[in-house]
């Protein structure tokens, strides 16, 4: 198979809250891509009626959010036949949810926060104690997110997730360090911790050039990190996922104990991410990591699965 002879579609944009940084992830993405050797044509995506050229090999997914990363924008692309790169409609889905993926983790034994889920319509009690954060269900980038320390702000958080959607995920507050374990393929790369200057890695922390400090490989005992891969293993294989995706995680202060946050199916792709970052201290660079992605895509096609 000729890989690089085939046309790679990156598809980028997308309607959701997150369409700049999803832009930002595509032209990295498209330049790597090109770089490496692909032809590759850039999609701007604002809906359900993109356009693809007809020889589009593969569609490299580069959205994040909404209609992107939550299983539509894959069921589209299978409607027509085309092949993409990341997790498959179900296991986009139930990532993007998080009261789901919270309910995928709990039944596989993954180690988590205790939650509650709360509904729009229905009564506003939240039994966890305070503090405790309260997040929208289907958001990215902390879109939704709120650490709340005092019962008074309790319903102005819950009044903003329900911006977003019907339900709100409450878990309780884990002080901790912030980590991420990078999957691709089937291998767990280094341990990324992420040590925002403000305290709170929000949307701010994460889009702002220095409010946040980064290190590569997190400075872990052999046996924590270890044992992070193996639960980010672990949540991934239980969601359904392939190919690769990023797992956050929080690690306790004082016994190191893991709890997965969320899986990210579709990761931000700027050179300066997350999971570049965790795949250049595994010595996989960003051109390598873009290519890597595609071919498992278009195996997949060979296959037709």
């Amino acid at each position: 198979m000729k890989t690089r002879n085939e046309k790679v579609a990156v598809l980028m944009g997308g309607p959701s809250a997150e369409r700049e940084v999803s832009l930002r992830s595509g032209a990295a993405v498209s330049a790597g891509l090109r770089r490496a050797g692909w032809r590759v044509c850039d999609v701007d995506v604002r809906g359900p009626d993109f356009v693809l050229e007809p020889d589009t090999a593969v569609a490299f997914l580069a959205l994040h959010g909404t209609f992107g990363e939550d299983g539509t924008l894959q069921r589209l692309l299978e409607e027509r036949g085309v092949a993409y790169t990341g997790c498959g409609v179900q296991a986009s889905h139930d990532c993007f949810d998080k009261a789901i993926s919270k309910r995928i983790f709990e039944a596989a034994g993954v180690p988590s926060a205790r939650y509650e889920v709360l509904a729009a319509s229905g009564p506003r009690r939240v039994t966890l104690p305070l503090p405790v954060v309260v997040k929208a269900a289907c958001q990215g980038s902390s879109v939704g997110v709120t650490i709340v320390r005092d019962a008074g702000a309790l319903d102005a958080a819950l009044a903003d997730a329900f911006r977003y959607g019907e339900h709100a995920v409450v878990e309780e507050f884990v002080a901790g360090r912030e980590t991420t374990v990078g999957i691709l393929g089937e291998t767990a790369l280094p341990v990324v911790e992420v040590r925002p200057k403000s305290g709170v890695y929000d949307y701010k922390s994460k889009y702002t050039t220095g409010a946040t400090e980064y290190e590569v490989p997190a400075r872990l005992s052999e046996a924590t990190t270890h044992a992070m891969q193996e639960v980010a293993l672990a949540a991934f294989r239980a969601a359904g996922c392939r190919d690769y995706s990023r797992v956050d995680f929080l690690l306790s202060q004082g016994d190191e104990r893991p709890y997965v946050l969320e899986i990210n199916t579709l990761p931000g792709m700027t050179e300066t991410s997350l999971l570049p970052k965790a795949a250049a201290a595994a010595g996989i660079g960003f051109e390598e990591l873009c290519s890597r992605m595609v071919t498992m895509a278009l195996e997949r096609r060979v296959r037709n699965v």
